[in-house]
């Protein structure tokens, strides 16, 4: 391996280290900043519980696996959600990109309804869909197919017309053309797309199950907020941060794999 190259990567790995300690000093700065809220400067536990009793009941929760049908759940509306959001997004961005004209039109069209809060209107998905979770996954779909399909818009858009045109004038069929001009030119933007369209489905989904469910991860916030059990409440938040901090980590590393295949 070349000098230069050790010292782009050495390069590299020092500023993800880096990264790493400040998102580490922000998470460590919060939770210092609650324990002195909740021991020091003595912020009612009906508001705010301490961070020990959030911790103990946290515990708890992992101990008792009270948390594995919500989740199981949650996360299977996640899926089928982005299932659906993937699939159309991809095929409807590519169809579109292929003429100018469809464009021009349409993705003005698709930027301007994505700029429309969605979830005003799971009042209407639920009366669709009823409270369970077709639903849910009918709303994060809905949600996440706009940044899908807009960056792959964008992704086929932005290839080169020189390697285009270079790869046509050497007889390249269209099968040949997309494999290995359009989709590898085009991975990069439609793989942030995707990473963009999986985290606001799983926030919508989230956010929807605490709005109207029947159950999930959300609904049980809710519930635990109407009993007053705030100390349980904050360790479910905390297991939930947790748990979509792990999903959109695991997203990013594969796009930046991905990435660094191409």
């Amino acid at each position: 391996m070349s000098a230069p190259v050790k010292a782009t990567l050495s390069a590299d790995q020092h500023e993800r280290r880096l990264s790493r300690l400040v998102q580490l000093g922000f998470v460590a700065s919060l939770a210092l900043l609650w324990y002195l809220a909740t021991n020091v400067w003595g912020m009612s536990p009906l508001l705010l519980p301490k961070p020990q009793n959030a911790f103990e009941e946290l515990l708890d929760i992992l101990r008792s696996g009270e948390f594995w049908p919500d989740l199981l759940l949650t996360l299977g509306e996640l899926a089928g959600a982005f299932a659906i959001s993937m699939t159309l997004g991809l095929a409807i961005g590519f169809m579109v990109s292929l003429s100018p004209v469809f464009v021009r039109i349409f993705e003005p069209l698709l930027a301007g309804v994505y700029a429309v809060p969605i979830i005003l209107f799971l009042p209407l998905y639920v009366l669709f869909f009823g409270l369970g979770a077709s639903s849910k996954i009918a709303l994060g779909a809905t949600i996440s197919f706009f940044p899908i399909v807009l960056n792959t818009i964008a992704g086929f858009i932005s290839v080169d017309k020189l390697y285009v045109t270079a790869a046509k004038s050497m007889g390249a069929s269209p099968t040949v053309l997309l494999r290995h001009v359009l989709i590898p030119g085009a991975l990069p933007i439609i793989l942030s797309g995707l990473r963009m369209g999986f985290t606001v489905a799983l926030l919508s989904i989230i956010g929807s199950e605490t709005i109207a469910s029947l159950s999930g991860l959300g609904h049980r916030i809710v519930n635990l907020a109407e009993s007053l059990e705030i100390a349980r409440m904050f360790a479910y938040i905390v297991f939930v941060i947790a748990i979509a901090a792990t999903l959109n980590s695991m997203v990013s590393r594969l796009e930046a794999s991905r990435s660094l295949d191409k």
